[in-house]
């Protein structure tokens, strides 16, 4: 477990910070703002289960778990011979998820245009949540670019996203409530 004894260092005061295993990076290292980016998807994720409830809340809370997760995975060098074994994503997860999102999908509506983020305020979050996931996981790519990565992190990410879009569907009524865009609307 995690133990906390002091929240600020001044370790981070010249623009670096600590990497999980001790290496020290700028504050706008790609790894830095892939976590970044989960932490901010946790807290979009945080706000929406203020307005869930019963099997969506459930889902929701397994999912901020599975965050810290990542999180940990993301800030977490892949190195050979650690002293200690790292916190990774596994494919379980990522199971989990696609067996959600095929529970969820059986129930929806069918689309036939695109679905504009909102409806009720629990679908709105759901849809900020969505795309800050896209977010992170353009931003993990690109690191995987540079380093390497979990990848098993990366299709987290990627269904993550689905996942999140599915169950926005269903908390607007299965989809009945979905606002979709009609296109030239405006014209």
């Amino acid at each position: 477990m995690v133990k906390l004894t002091k929240i600020y260092t001044r370790g981070g005061d010249g623009g670096l910070t600590s990497l999980s295993d001790g290496s020290r990076v700028a504050k706008d290292d790609l790894r830095v703002a892939a976590y970044g980016d989960v932490d901010e998807l946790n807290a979009v994720i945080g706000l929406a289960r203020q307005h869930a409830d019963g099997a969506v809340d459930g889902m929701l809370a397994r999912i901020q778990h599975d965050l810290f997760d990542l999180g940990a995975d993301l800030a977490t060098p892949i190195i050979d011979e650690p002293k200690h074994p790292p916190l990774r994503i596994v494919e379980a997860q990522v199971e989990r998820l696609e067996q959600e999102i095929d529970r969820l999908g059986m129930a929806l509506s069918s689309l036939n245009s695109f679905v504009l983020p909102g409806g009720n305020t629990l679908a709105a979050y759901l849809h900020l949540g969505r795309t800050v996931a896209r977010r992170a996981e353009r931003v993990a790519t690109t690191l995987a670019h540079e380093a390497e990565i979990n990848l098993a992190a990366l299709r987290y990410l990627n269904r993550l996203s689905d996942h999140l879009f599915q169950l926005a569907r269903h908390a607007n009524d299965d989809g009945a409530a979905d606002i979709l865009w009609i296109p030239g609307a405006n014209r």
